[in-house]
């Protein structure tokens, strides 16, 4: 095989993993998960401030 015919098969697999992370991505079995994950900054922190926090 030729480094044409290596290159080729690379990017075929690249793009089949490609188009499975955003299969994953964007299954309907992980959209919770994801919005949960999303609104996690948003959180209010119940914890009160340390000491050494305030400096």
């Amino acid at each position: 095989m030729d480094s044409g015919t290596i290159s080729g098969i690379v990017t075929a697999v690249f793009v089949v993993v490609f188009i499975g992370i955003v299969w994953w991505a964007f299954s309907k079995s992980n959209k919770q998960r994801f919005e949960d994950a999303g609104k996690l900054p948003f959180d209010e922190d119940d914890m009160p401030a340390q000491q050494g926090d305030k400096q």
